[in-house]
């Protein structure tokens, strides 16, 4: 099993103590962090018990509500001999989960803080589960990245099948993978793709990186970020800025759970930023910005919160910012995956229980899917290592099912049993469904990447595409990242922008952040790449924090969505609903057969109450992009006329090795421009007789560059294609891959086709459901609205309207 970590797990488990002396108590609510330090016994707002650990291991601490009231109560455990923190969690409420690596016999105080509300008991449960390291750190197996040639899409979607742990550092003619072991070396090199070594030596390269962070840090001197930070946060950190800042600005800040509870039970927090913030319905427009859905992407997260105090501290001082959160609302959700990320951050090079198994985890928690025998132990401790869990960004139902994701449950990128499968992404389709959410920006790491839809290079861009793409070159132009649509990298599907764009419209964009490593040294990584520092590519330009700043003024600005006004009586609502179903992609089963598409039923529900008279809305558009049509131009001319080109005499050597070996034989043709011609698609197609033989076809530019090209194997044709290709010459290059036998299989029927640009296409407009209900909830009057993005409709006072006319009906 690639990359696993074996472990034998025993529960040594205990609690505290007796039953009777698990329930903790304080009269008083401090607001302050738990885990900062340990303080005395007796302490105001605090509660404390003393354990000794039974196993070298872990340590679960956990609260859970008790008694009467509401309360928000934080656990931390410390090391009783040195202070230092163990673990600790901070979450919004009561559910708490603090889990850490321990040694045996080592004597810990485990500090419950009651941070605010009215429930003055928690319950307190604490278990320590042994882990059998079979061999230890030193026989940990070498990971490393390598970069993998893949310059056809049959290479990438061969790369893809084997079930590697792809990132998503690719470009045209390669793609970056990390190898956990000699089980994936072996896959790799039998596959008969070709790779070069970027990192030899990933813990290596780990270790130091802690290193260099720890120096960073205790220099002392605050960083240039909003929030002075100099270090990766952890997960209860995270959890302790956001209520910490709700609670410092009161008005502007809320902070809320989102609905659904993880695998290992933890509660995903996020944060809400608005002028009258508690008034979610007040028909502003929604900016999301959320990090994290893959584990090691801690980068991810730092840009987020580091985005939430921007803006509150960017409104505090006025300017630009403070106008701009006037007009919207702000939602960051730093940690998506909250279970992953626990695990990736806390198993970073720590002594006795280094483990980079852990820390590159990519996935959840999900432990349903796995072999009966993968199932046991904690997420953090298991047999199945970091392959335990689904991909969060292959679970949602855009185009869900096809390539660019796994049906095996071990590989990186397995996609869940069905779409929406996960608590992870189930927490950001209730968010997106029930607010109305235009811009949208979702964090990865790494490729210095602005990715915008679709995922799948067989779907035509929608018909946003040009002002889509434009928002996208605006902020690639500020952290110096490329601008490209999601399939250039390699086709995924269930991703989040895919479900998010497609199915509300709302303007949805994935940031690759960095041009290396999951997560790099803090000072290059978080504060370059966000401040736009050296020697980030940003440097100069605004970083992403500009970029950000971009996509808030995109969300602000009317003309860049649809609004809708009217009037209606104070305390009224309005409510807009859409329900539909949407297809996947055709399913790919895991024995390679593929069956039909699966239906997903969405439903769409936002309301604004009205505070009186006139009311401005932000909405997206009502019909969905998925059914809206497809991008495209009218042709200016003809297509050029298809030519079929000779074959040289001989058959050229055979050449395994190609481009390095630039062995082919090479047939120059050319290509037509206006006025003469508009040609939208080139395609060079190559035959001959026996699957056996491997003939591969690599089209180059006047310039030496390969604009496309075709290498797939088993069959007895290649077809490279490229799309609104510019006038001039152009070479094919034919390389003898392999022969079926010593008889030689020549190609035959060189022909180069050309076909016109497909036009724009348009689907069928659908409507919102708008409806009116007055203050008890009754409704007064509905009404079907079609409204297209960039389009202001007046609604008129249809409540009133619709009022006069239920009464006139009663006389």
């Amino acid at each position: 099993m690639s990359g696993a970590v074996v472990f034998g797990l025993t529960a040594a488990t205990a609690t505290t103590a007796a039953a009777a002396d698990n329930v903790l108590r304080s009269d008083a609510d401090v607001a302050r962090s738990c885990f900062e330090r340990l303080l005395p016994t007796g302490t105001r707002g605090t509660a404390h018990r003393e354990v000794t650990s039974t196993v070298a291991g872990l340590v679960q601490a956990r609260l859970t509500a008790h008694g009467s009231g509401t309360g928000d109560w934080d656990l931390a455990v410390f090391d009783k001999k040195t202070g230092a923190v163990v673990a600790a969690s901070a979450a919004l409420r009561s559910a708490e989960l603090a889990e850490s690596f321990v040694t045996k016999d080592q004597q810990l105080v485990v500090q419950a803080c009651r941070y605010a509300g009215t429930s003055r008991t928690v319950k307190l449960g604490v278990d320590f589960l042994a882990i059998n390291n079979q061999g230890g750190p030193t026989a940990a197996p070498r990971a490393e990245i390598v970069r993998v040639e893949t310059p056809t899409r049959q290479q990438k979607d061969r790369l893809l099948a084997l079930d590697l742990d792809v990132t998503e550092k690719a470009d045209a003619t390669g793609v970056e993978v990390v190898l956990a072991d000699d089980t994936d070396r072996k896959t790799l090199a039998d596959s008969g793709l070709r790779s070069t070594v970027v990192q030899a030596d990933l813990t290596a390269r780990s270790i130091a990186n802690a290193k260099r962070d720890k120096d960073f840090a205790g220099r002392g001197k605050a960083s240039v970020l909003p929030s002075g930070r100099t270090s990766y946060r952890h997960l209860y950190e995270y959890d302790y800025e956001i209520k910490d800042l709700a609670r410092r600005n009161p008005g502007l800040v809320k902070a809320f759970t989102l609905p659904n509870a993880t695998w290992e039970g933890r509660e995903v927090s996020a944060l809400e930023i608005a002028t009258d913030v508690d008034n979610a319905t007040d028909g502003k427009a929604v900016n999301v910005l959320m990090g994290v859905h893959h584990a090691r992407e801690w980068p991810a997260g730092e840009h987020a919160i580091e985005w939430a105090h921007e803006l509150v501290k960017g409104y505090r001082s006025g300017g630009e910012i403070r106008a701009l959160v006037g007009k919207t609302r702000n939602i960051v959700i730093p940690i998506v995956n909250v279970d992953g990320f626990s695990i990736s951050r806390e198993a970073e090079p720590k002594g006795d229980f280094t483990r980079f198994d852990y820390e590159m985890k990519r996935k959840n928690c999900n432990v349903n899917d796995s072999p009966e025998a993968f199932r046991t132990g904690v997420c953090k401790a298991n047999p199945a290592g970091r392959q335990r869990g689904t991909d969060p960004n292959r679970n949602y139902a855009g185009f869900w099912g096809g390539a660019g994701a796994s049906t095996a449950w071990s590989s990186d990128t397995y996609r869940g049993s069905a779409p929406f499968s996960e608590p992870e992404t189930r927490n950001i389709r209730a968010l997106v469904s029930t607010r109305q959410v235009t811009n949208l920006i979702t964090l990865h790491t790494y490729s210095n990447l602005v990715l915008r839809v679709p995922g799948v290079a067989d779907v035509r861009p929608p018909l946003d595409e040009p002002v889509y793409k434009a928002l996208g070159d605006k902020m690639a132009s500020r952290n110096g990242y490329t601008s490209q649509p999601s399939w250039a990298l390699y086709d995924t599907t269930g991703s989040t922008e895919d479900w998010s764009y497609f199915a509300t419209g709302g303007y949805g964009f994935t940031f690759e952040i960095g041009s290396s490593e999951f997560h790099p040294p803090y000072e290059t990584g978080v504060i370059a790449e966000y401040a736009g520092l050296a020697p980030a590519p940003g440097a100069g330009k605004g970083g992403n924090r500009q970029a950000f700043l971009d996509m808030l003024a995109n969300a602000a600005d009317p003309a860049a969505h649809s609004t809708l006004i009217g009037s209606a009586p104070k305390g009224y609502q309005l409510q807009l609903r859409k329900a539909f179903q949407t297809p996947t992609s055709p399913v790919v089963n895991a024995d390679g057969t593929v069956g039909p598409p699966l239906y997903v039923a969405d439903t769409l529900t936002s309301n604004l109450t009205s505070t009186g008279g006139r009311f401005s809305w932000a909405v997206n558009p009502s019909t969905r992009p998925y059914v809206a049509g497809r991008w495209g131009r009218d042709p200016k001319g003809p297509a050029q006329a298809g030519v079929t080109l000779p074959n040289p005499p001989g058959v050229p050597a055979a050449n395994t090795n190609f481009p390095e070996d630039m062995t082919a034989e090479r047939i120059p043709f050319h290509v037509d421009g206006l006025p003469k011609v508009d040609n939208g698609k080139l395609q060079v197609s190559i035959s001959w007789a026996t699957p056996a033989t491997d003939w591969d076809l690599y089209i180059f530019d006047a310039a030496g560059n390969v604009v496309t090209s075709s290498a797939s194997g088993g069959t007895t044709a290649e077809h490279a294609v490229l799309l609104d290709p510019p006038a001039g010459d152009y070479t094919a290059a034919i390389v003898n891959y392999s022969q079926a036998g010593p008889e030689t299989d020549d190609w035959t029927n060189l022909r180069v086709d050309f076909a016109s640009p497909l036009p724009t296409t348009y689907g069928p407009k659908e409507p919102y459901q708008l409806t009116c209900s007055d203050k008890r909830g009754r409704l007064i009057g509905l009404t079907d609205v079609y409204i297209d993005r960039s389009q202001t409709i007046d609604v008129g006072d249809i409540c009133q309207r619709s009022a006069r006319t239920n009464k006139e009906r009663k006389r």
